[in-house]
């Protein structure tokens, strides 16, 4: 039976110590049983306004206009916006929107393509 890298530093030296599973590296300890819900519970799920969850390097298009502080214009309805990164907090994609620059959006404006 293989056991599954760190969740933690994602090193291969990982040991089983009766229900507990260990990583040498970092000293990351977690129950055995519970490896599936805990890979589940880090990687970061960010839905779009229709509910198809994105995913790094996507395509999406923004669905209504949408008002950019200190900047001249608006973005405008149906902007394509190529190859988004996901991060954590409020406005959960990082991305450069062409004639603004890099920006932060929240999912629920846009629409995956």
């Amino acid at each position: 039976m293989s056991l599954p890298n760190c969740l933690q530093c994602q090193s291969e030296y990982v040991y089983e110590d009766g229900l507990m599973l260990i990583c040498p590296m970092c000293s990351f300890e977690w129950p055995a049983d519970q490896t599936d819900a805990l890979e589940d519970a880090d990687t970061l799920k960010v839905l779009d306004s229709n509910g198809t969850q994105l995913q790094d390097g996507d395509t999406v298009t923004v669905i209504k206009d949408l008002k950019v502080k200190g900047a001249p214009k608006d973005i405008k309805q149906g902007t394509r916006v190529k190859n988004i990164r996901l991060v954590e907090g409020d406005h959960n994609i990082d991305c450069k929107i062409d004639g603004f620059g890099a920006m932060k959006l929240k999912s629920e404006f846009v629409k995956k393509l």
